[in-house]
């Protein structure tokens, strides 16, 4: 299961896709998906949540939403460090060197598996067809992506990616490191930079989990947004900046 050229080239926009679908499901599907699990916990004593008890126990699932996407944010951004955030963005496969420090040394692939808890915590603010919809739908765009990146790293690094996939989960990560720490160094500014959207997204479900403003949710999301786009304009300058001479200056592989 590999994703095509155009698939891997237009990745964020397939993405997007999901999410557009996902939350567009509204149209038809008016339940919110936290809201549709708290009426279910409360069937019998309060099935309307009108409640104290029921309003907190909502505000809890919409923290457990900002908690997931929280840990998204922070494990793109501790994977990010380690790739480079004009790597983590860009259209290409990049297979010069296989990096197997920082969360490398637990699962193969942290940025996807954060897009997974991104989709799993931002099911909850969608509805129940929509929640699935991203669910489902990220799994098996990432699916795809991995077979393709596993499939070139493979064919570029050898033995050396073959014995690193022998050693570290594909997507779920393991609790203790399966490698020695390579001495990499992180670039932690630019990584948090590359990743500033989706912290301002866990903020965001953090103060709507207090407050239950969705209008003030959707403004601070349309912010983050756009704050994303930005990015991905300096992120690309950074990229055609350091491609003339990126590749004198790469370091060589690292094997497991």
């Amino acid at each position: 299961m590999r994703a095509t050229d155009v698939e891997f080239r237009h990745r964020f926009w397939f993405i997007l896709l999901t999410y557009f679908v996902g939350f567009g499901s509204y149209a038809f599907d008016h339940l919110n998906a936290a809201e549709a699990l708290a009426r279910w916990i409360f069937s019998r004593s309060d099935p309307r949540l009108d409640s104290l008890a029921a309003r907190h126990a909502l505000q809890g699932l919409f923290v457990l939403s900002a908690i997931l996407v929280t840990a998204a944010a922070w494990i793109r951004t501790w994977g990010g460090a380690y790739l480079r955030s004009e790597v983590v963005h860009d259209a290409a496969v990049h297979t010069d060197r296989l990096v197997a420090d920082g969360p490398y040394r637990y699962l193969r692939n942290p940025l996807y598996f954060g897009n997974m808890l991104l989709a799993t915590g931002l099911a909850l603010l969608a509805s129940r067809t929509g929640g699935v919809i991203l669910i489902l739908g990220n799994l098996l765009i990432v699916r795809r992506l991995i077979g393709r990146e596993e499939a070139a790293m493979a064919h570029s690094q050898g033995e050396a990616y073959r014995a690193y996939r022998a050693a570290v989960p594909r997507l779920w990560p393991s609790l203790r490191p399966r490698l020695p720490a390579s001495g990499f160094e992180p670039k932690w500014p630019q990584s948090f930079l590359g990743e500033a959207w989706m912290w301002t997204f866990a903020m965001n479900g953090f103060l709507f989990a207090w407050t239950l403003d969705i209008r003030l949710y959707n403004i601070i999301l349309c912010v983050s947004a756009a704050a994303y786009f930005l990015m991905r304009m300096v992120l690309e300058r950074l990229r055609r900046r350091n491609s003339p001479s990126s590749t004198l200056d790469r370091p060589s592989p690292q094997s497991p």
